[in-house]
């Protein structure tokens, strides 16, 4: 049991925020559950350094996201053939609409960019990573981070309707 307790007990929260804001409150303590298997099957490969190991985690969390968006593809398309099933069979089509989103307008604009875009903003917003740590964990260069963290804003206040301000220098 060498340092795997004690950064699972360090990151837990952050990676349960990580993940809630990703898939959903209602399906974020089991994908929380799969990354702390997966750190206790790899805990050899933790990294002895914190910030390290937090990067580590995150990454095997992103893996575990893009587990779960497979799975719901999956899903989505058998739910689509059950339905098409079912109203051959009623002679019917039955289309439901979802329900409208009680969102917020900033959380809206950022769903509406570009996935890489949305993402980079997410990481530095909401997890609190820097320019520099997005990098690592996306394993792309810093210079990319930077661009699209900047096109990001650049959108996000168009859609926000927020008029051009001075030049905010953020954390590299």
């Amino acid at each position: 049991m060498n340092d795997v307790v004690p950064a699972l007990d360090e990151n837990a929260g952050a990676l349960l925020n990580y993940l809630e804001r990703r898939i959903g409150i209602d399906d974020a303590p089991d994908a929380l559950a799969e990354v702390m298997t997966v750190v206790w099957r790899r805990e050899g490969d933790l990294p002895a350094d914190a910030t390290e190991a937090r990067m580590w985690m995150f990454g095997i969390a992103k893996g575990v996201l893009a587990n779960a968006a497979r799975g719901k593809v999956r899903r989505a398309k058998l739910a689509g053939r059950l339905r098409a099933v079912t109203a051959a069979s009623d002679g019917a089509a039955s289309a439901t609409t979802p329900p409208a989103d009680q969102g917020h307008d900033v959380r809206d604009a950022i769903a509406r960019l570009d996935p890489e875009l949305a993402e980079v903003v997410r990481l530095v917003h909401w997890d609190g990573f820097s320019l520099g740590e997005v990098a690592a964990l996306e394993a792309i260069p810093a210079s990319t981070v930077r661009s699209r963290y900047a096109r990001a804003k650049r959108e996000l206040a168009v859609a926000l309707g927020i008029a051009a301000r001075e030049p905010v220098v953020e954390r590299a």
